[in-house]
């Protein structure tokens, strides 16, 4: 963690709304209860110099995507902490890190209470989000969550409030919530399944921080990989900046007049050091050779196969010159440190010329000079994909074989799963979830002492379609193959309060046999119209009356013979055979609801291909 000034990291308020997007905030206390402002000054800048120290040591080669992680001394409502913000981009590991760092911050610091958040508010409770006590919710949760000696700690409503009176919360401020850890701090709840749940994506650290990075062989200027070799920092701006492009950024490149810094010449070929984000993001762009680069460049079309590995190497290394050309355009008024020292290095260049630049022996001797990490992450076979949402691994996998993408999807995977199962499971769950009261009896104890749902939700309770519940869960019992009650088969399909007000006082109408044996007859006859009930081959000879028709028969004839079941075909709901496949080849080959239902029942569809490429 390097030094920076405070204008490169704005300070925002905290809270949902407040933060901008990409951005993670995180305020750090130490709490005592006596203690002089200058020796909590010189304890707070110890704890910044521990954080830099573990930076360096765990983040020596580490690339951010954007911000790093920065701490600075503050003071405000009579407070003082240090803060940071960091602009994470789109690469989300970042935020995680951070929240690892701050974790092990409090394990030196027994007094250190951490509070990070998001745009999103208390992210961390949104991983934990399915074991969570029934009074936390999005409008309170705000300065509620702290981090202390690696544990997890909400605090709770206020004592005063009564849920019977006034069962609506109301968020608590930063210098509140400062005095409650101050003056309460046994009264806080902790959860370790709460803490489970929400630190869970910090099990793959500290391994991880090795394992994003990438490096690759491209070939670029050498003066570029003289830049690249001097400050790595600045690759991730400069991936952005190709990214991002437009007209007008481009337009240097573009231009046959305009002077380049990193002209297409005396190219080398060495091992620039990535992270996968930057790597995807910058593999992952297409861009025609601008005129000066049309010469060394070939098009990918004159690409021989046992050139394509060189011509890859050209490719990325025509994008990143094209990245860094672009940053290079006015970068000494960059509001970015890092970019701004890129200017006076490039300065420097300028006046040394070519004789500062690195000959090959000693580009050589560089670490990882030459080093070429497989690029079959990136890759992601249908398959296994399939097998992975399926929560099943090939039996016969490679050694070694982690399967695709982030090794932790799989676990995330058969947690989904998991958790859908045990809803289902559960004959107490309703609309609102598994009941958590026998998840941790302690935080029920506090929330327990009246009814959760407000007067004005009330409102809206019989705006809404009803439908029987037990029917809902046998149906959904029945498609993933588990074993539950009977149930009927009649869904109540309620209408709003007013409709049914206005029906209240109709009589209810009962449909005698001769009606039904109408009404069935009709629904054969629109069947036929539209083709469902014809036959679908010459040696198909018998087809299964609609369920309501068959009951009505079997009802006035009880002594008809059974049908031989051996000649009879299968019973097929035409209708929800029908949705079933327009909403997979809706989904045109990606995850979908009906791919991930269909795949938890053990079935595999096959693609569907465009009927215009099908033979007659």
């Amino acid at each position: 963690m390097d030094e920076q000034s405070s204008s490169d990291f704005p300070v925002f308020g905290s809270g949902r709304g407040q933060i901008p997007e990409n951005h993670v905030e995180y305020h750090l206390f130490l709490i005592r209860n006596q203690t002089g402002h200058q020796t909590q000054l010189q304890e707070l800048e110890l704890l910044r110099k521990t954080a830099t120290n573990l930076c360096n040591t765990l983040l020596k080669d580490y690339i951010w995507q954007r911000d790093e992680f920065h701490l600075e001394v503050q003071s405000s409502q009579g407070m003082t902490y240090l803060h940071g913000t960091t602009d994470y981009g789109d690469a989300v590991e970042d935020e995680w890190l951070i929240v690892y760092l701050l974790r092990q911050l409090t394990l030196s610091f027994p007094e250190l209470w951490v509070h990070v958040a998001d745009a999103d508010g208390e992210f961390l409770l949104i991983e934990a989000a399915n074991v969570l006590p029934k009074w936390i919710t999005p409008d309170i949760d705000q300065n509620r969550v702290w981090i202390h000696d690696s544990k997890l700690f909400i605090i709770p409503p206020s004592a005063t409030t009564d849920l019977q009176q006034n069962p609506k919360y109301t968020n608590t401020t930063l210098r509140n919530a400062f005095d409650y850890l101050r003056t309460k701090p046994n009264a806080l709840v902790h959860s370790p399944l709460i803490q489970v749940e929400a630190f869970h994506r910090l099990e793959k650290y500290p391994d991880f921080i090795h394992h994003s990075a990438h490096y690759s062989l491209i070939t670029i200027p050498r003066k570029l990989a003289y830049i690249l070799h001097e400050m790595p920092k600045t690759i991730p701006m400069a991936v952005e900046m190709f990214y991002l492009r437009d007209a007008i950024t481009l337009k240097p490149i573009t231009s046959a007049s305009v002077p380049l810094l990193f002209p297409p010449e005396d190219f080398v070929t060495t091992s620039v050091h990535f992270t996968r984000v930057l790597f995807a993001q910058l593999k992952s762009q297409h861009m025609d050779p601008p005129p000066r680069w049309q010469a060394v460049h070939k098009d990918c079309s004159e690409v021989f196969p046992s050139e394509a590995q060189k011509f890859a190497r050209q490719d990325m290394g025509m994008k990143l010159t094209c990245g860094y050309e672009m940053l290079s355009v006015d970068a000494d008024k960059s509001k970015h440190r890092v970019v701004r020292e890129l200017a006076i290095l490039l300065q420097a260049l300028a006046g040394d010329g070519d004789a500062s630049l690195p000959t090959n022996s000693e580009m050589e001797s560089w670490a990882n000079h030459q080093r070429d990490d497989a690029e079959d992450w990136m890759d992601i076979d249908y398959l296994d994909f399939e097998r992975e949402l399926d929560g099943r691994r090939q039996s016969t996998s490679r050694e070694g074989d982690t399967g695709f993408g982030d090794p932790q999807v799989q676990s995330d995977l058969r947690k989904i799963v998991s958790r859908f199962e045990a809803f289902l499971s559960d004959n107490k769950a309703g609309l609102d979830g598994i009941d958590l009261d026998k998840v941790d009896g302690n935080l029920d104890e506090e929330t327990d002492n009246g009814d959760d749902d407000s007067d004005e939700d009330s409102e809206y309770e019989d705006k809404a379609v009803s439908f029987d519940e037990e029917v809902y869960s046998q149906m959904m019992r029945e498609m993933l193959g588990m074993p539950g009650e009977d149930a009927t088969n009649n869904f109540c399909l309620g209408a709003s309060a007013s409709d049914s007000a206005r029906q209240s006082s109709r009589q209810e109408i009962e449909l005698d046999s001769d009606d039904l044996h109408q009404l069935s007859s009709e629904m054969e006859v629109e069947l036929k119209r539209y083709g469902a009930l014809d036959l679908q081959s010459e040696t198909s000879t018998q087809r299964k009356v609609p369920a309501l028709k068959q009951a009505h028969t079997e009802q006035q004839q009880p002594s008809m013979p059974a049908v031989d079941e051996s000649v009879e075909e299968l019973d097929i709901n035409y209708n929800l055979a029908r949705n079933i496949l327009e909403s997979f080849k809706g989904q045109a080959g990606v995850a979908g609801p009906t791919s991930n239902l269909l795949g938890m029942m053990g079935f595999s569809l096959p693609r569907d291909e465009d009927d215009g490429t099908r033979e007659s």
